[in-house]
């Protein structure tokens, strides 16, 4: 009887040292690339109206979005679902046109015709808010407007 026996041949053992290493490069490479959300709402959450029609929007680095609803600090910026939201501040129809221009500085100047303005209106809203934010928008020929609304109901 020997001392040593054959060792049986099968298929070797995964390495699995180098998969830490793997799963924490991924990790850091999306939490460099991945954008978290630039505003901060200071209005409430606008309760969309429903549409009977929707079309996804493309692509939505060249979308900016003006947000119409009740301010969440009435003490502050007065009671009524008339408030405009620019960027993370409470603003008034007139400022609707630097906001634009401030959105088209940051894009390449072939880009500006494919640039939309999407509304995120409440749907206590004032009409007549809206209309206001529109002819602001037509004066600085920013034509593509996208009303926001929720999925029609399906049956």
């Amino acid at each position: 009887m020997s001392k040593f026996r054959k060792k049986k041949k099968g298929i070797p053992a995964v390495n699995t040292a180098a998969l830490p290493d793997i799963v924490f490069m991924l990790l850091f490479f999306f939490m460099v690339t991945t954008t978290m959300r630039e505003t901060n709402l200071v209005i409430e959450n606008p309760r969309l109206p429903s549409a009977t029609e929707i079309k996804k929007l493309e692509d939505k680095s060249l979308v900016s979005t003006i947000y119409v609803g009740k301010s969440k600090d009435p003490n502050r910026d007065g009671v009524g679902y008339n408030k405009i939201q620019l960027n993370d501040k409470i603003s008034t129809a007139d400022q609707v046109p630097a906001f634009i221009f401030s959105k088209r500085d940051k894009l390449a100047e072939a880009l500006h015709p494919f640039m939309t303005t999407s509304i995120k209106a409440d749907k206590e809203s004032n009409v007549g808010t809206i209309i206001d934010i529109r002819l602001k928008l037509r004066d600085v020929n920013a034509l593509k407007i996208n009303y926001s609304s929720t999925a029609p109901a399906k049956n």
